[in-house]
C-alpha cells in the first residue's frame, strides 16, 4: 500500500491529527499497511480488505491514539513514575493494531504485542524484522500469563473493560494506567468495573475519514486496593 493517493490521505490524517512524523514513518506505515494485505489473503488476519477502508479503520483509528498516549506518559514522566523508555503491551493485538502503529510512531517505546494465535504473534515478529523496528515484538501468550510491568498496558476492541483489565493487571506497573480503546462510550462497561479500578478519564476520538464514535478510557488500580504478587 504505497500509492501516492494513500500518502496524501496519511499526510492529511496526521495533519488533522496534529501529528508531526518523519517520511520514513509514514513510508513505514504504509508499508505495514501491504503486510497486512499481503498475509491476510492467507492468515485471515483482519475482517477489513479493502485498502481505503484499512487507512480508516485501521491505520487513522490507531493514528487517533498516537497523541493522548504521549500526552499521557508525558503526565508519568514529569511524575516521576516512567522512564524516558517507557514499555507499552497491546493485548489482543491482532494484526498489531494500535501495537505496531505505536511502535513506527514512538521508536522510544518498547512495544510488546500479546496475542493467543500463534499466526498472528508471528505475523508481529515478521513486521518487525520487515520494518527494522528494534523496539517491536510479537508475543505468543495468554495476556494472563505476563508478570513483566507495563507502563502503559493498551487494547483496542479487545474484551470488556472488565476482562481486559482483569486479565492484564499481573503485567501492570504499580503506577501504570490501561488505555482501553473503545466505540461509543462504555458506560456500562464502566459502571461494571471493579472498586479497585479507577477511571480516571474519558478521552472522545476524531479520527479522519471515519464517521464513528471513537473514545479512549483511560484507567489505573486505586493504589489502597493495589495487590502486588
Amino acid at each position: 500500500m504505497s500509492g501516492v493517493g494513500h500518502s496524501e490521505q496519511l499526510d492529511r490524517a496526521c495533519a488533522a491529527l496534529a501529528l508531526t512524523l518523519e517520511p520514513a514513518q509514514s513510508a513505514a506505515l504504509l508499508e505495514y499497511m501491504g503486510l497486512i494485505q499481503k498475509w491476510t489473503k492467507v492468515y485471515n488476519l483482519t475482517a477489513v480488505r479493502d485498502p481505503a477502508e484499512m487507512l480508516t479503520h485501521h491505520l487513522f483509528d490507531s493514528l487517533a491514539a498516537i497523541a493522548p498516549l504521549q500526552k499521557q506518559l508525558a503526565v508519568q514522566q514529569a511524575a516521576g513514575v516512567c522512564g524516558d523508555k517507557p514499555r507499552l503491551l497491546d493485548v489482543g493485538s491482532g494484526a498489531g493494531l494500535p501495537g505496531i502503529v505505536i511502535a513506527i510512531c514512538c521508536p522510544h517505546i518498547t512495544v510488546h504485542c500479546v496475542d493467543t494465535v500463534a499466526k498472528k504473534a508471528a505475523f508481529i515478529q515478521q513486521v518487525a524484522v520487515t520494518l527494522k523496528l528494534p523496539n517491536l515484538r510479537g508475543i505468543h501468550a495468554r495476556v494472563e500469563s505476563l508478570s513483566e510491568p507495563y507502563d502503559v498496558v493498551s487494547s483496542r476492541a479487545f474484551a470488556s473493560l472488565v476482562d481486559f483489565t482483569t486479565w492484564s493487571e499481573k503485567a501492570l506497573a504499580e503506577q501504570g494506567v490501561w488505555m482501553g480503546m473503545k466505540g461509543k462510550h462504555p458506560a456500562d462497561e464502566m459502571a461494571a468495573l471493579p472498586a479497585s479500578v479507577e477511571v480516571f478519564h474519558v478521552e472522545q476520538l476524531v479520527v479522519p475519514g471515519l464517521d464513528a464514535e471513537r473514545c479512549i478510557v483511560w484507567m489505573r488500580m486505586r493504589m489502597c486496593k493495589r495487590v502486588v504478587g
